[in-house]
């Protein structure tokens, strides 16, 4: 089930998939660890289809802090880039909320200055970093669509959601949302 609405002349979705499976999107967004390094969930995900390469091109960039973002080629998955993102330790990296947010905002600062039209988000900090599903999911969908508006080149925003439980969750709150 796909749930799509149009804020500031660009859609913002949200998909039950796998994040490394995103064939129609100039980049995936890596839910990281510090190091940059393969991980569990989706930073394992996305390290295993993009190939050894990636872990290499990341080494110098790392460590990030949370909150930020940095790119790098995609390798052999089938995007041009990835953005990979930080997210805050939910209960640790304080102000969670705001550290969050960041990462959206970042994220999407680097698309802009890259060209790029198309990204897809995972949900950020919500699986071992243990961020609550729907707080979450309102700072993700709200940032992104505060950020549309100034952004020339983003037209498209996907939030890839695991589990159809997950999609049902940022598909209610985008519904909620006025467009």
């Amino acid at each position: 089930m796909t749930t799509k609405k149009d804020f500031h002349g660009a859609t913002v979705e949200c998909v039950q998939g796998d994040i490394a499976n995103q064939l129609d999107m100039d980049a995936v967004v890596n839910a990281a660890n510090a190091e940059l390094r393969i991980g569990g969930g989706v930073a394992g995900a996305i390290h295993r289809a993009a190939g050894p390469g990636l872990e290499e091109e990341c080494r110098p960039l790392a460590p990030i802090d949370p909150g930020q973002a940095v790119i790098t080629g995609a390798h052999n998955l089938p995007n041009r880039h990835v953005i990979h993102c930080l997210g805050p330790v939910y209960g640790v990296d304080k102000p969670a909320d705001q550290l969050l947010a960041a990462c959206y905002r970042n994220a999407l600062q680097l698309a802009e200055q890259n060209g790029l039209r198309a990204v897809a988000f995972p949900a950020i900090s919500t699986g071992a970093f243990g961020y609550p599903l729907e707080p979450a999911a309102r700072i993700a969908l709200n940032t992104v669509i505060e950020q549309l508006q100034p952004l020339n080149s983003v037209r498209h925003v996907r939030f890839v959601l695991f589990s159809s439980a997950d999609q049902r969750v940022y598909a209610q709150i985008l519904e909620e949302t006025a467009g």
